[in-house]
């Protein structure tokens, strides 16, 4: 294990998260219609602090194995994407604009995942649960946008 590789990536992470802390849902987000499958509150930060783990140590592992530029690109293309979501959803508090950087984000996981797989199996495993939750939550900008369309910016 590389720890400086590790420290590198997951302090990467920890300014996407940083938008979760100065971006947060509020009275805004509580006040909005939302399907009856949103996952409750507290499993937000759970899942996120283990995906940014996984996130990192994905990334560490496939950053050791040499040529692996385009994989470590599309990590990058993900996690500003990923960075990008909460300010534009939150704080701008424009879904239809969230919903693209969603589609961004959702796409540039998927290729990370999949460039992943083709450089070390493990790095690929450990971003499907984020490919699985990223695509959750595309589904829940989608249905709260759609049920709340005076919002709909």
């Amino acid at each position: 294990m590389d720890w400086g590789l590790f420290l590198t990536f997951l302090t990467t992470c920890g300014a996407a998260a940083a938008t979760g802390a100065m971006f947060q849902p509020g009275e805004w987000y509580a006040a909005l219609k939302k399907p009856s499958w949103t996952p409750p509150n507290w499993l937000f930060p759970v899942a996120w602090t283990t995906l940014y783990l996984f996130m990192a140590f994905a990334a560490m592992r496939v950053a050791q194995v040499p040529d692996a530029g385009q994989a470590l690109a599309f990590w990058g293309l993900q996690i500003a994407f990923n960075t990008l979501w909460t300010p534009v959803f939150f704080g701008l508090r424009r879904m239809r604009a969230a919903m693209i950087v969603m589609v961004g984000l959702w796409l540039s996981v998927a290729l990370t995942t999949v460039a992943f797989f083709q450089v070390d199996l493990v790095a690929g495993l450990l971003f499907l649960p984020y490919l699985a939750w990223v695509t959750v939550a595309g589904a829940l900008n989608f249905s709260v946008l759609r049920l709340n369309t005076s919002y709909s910016t």
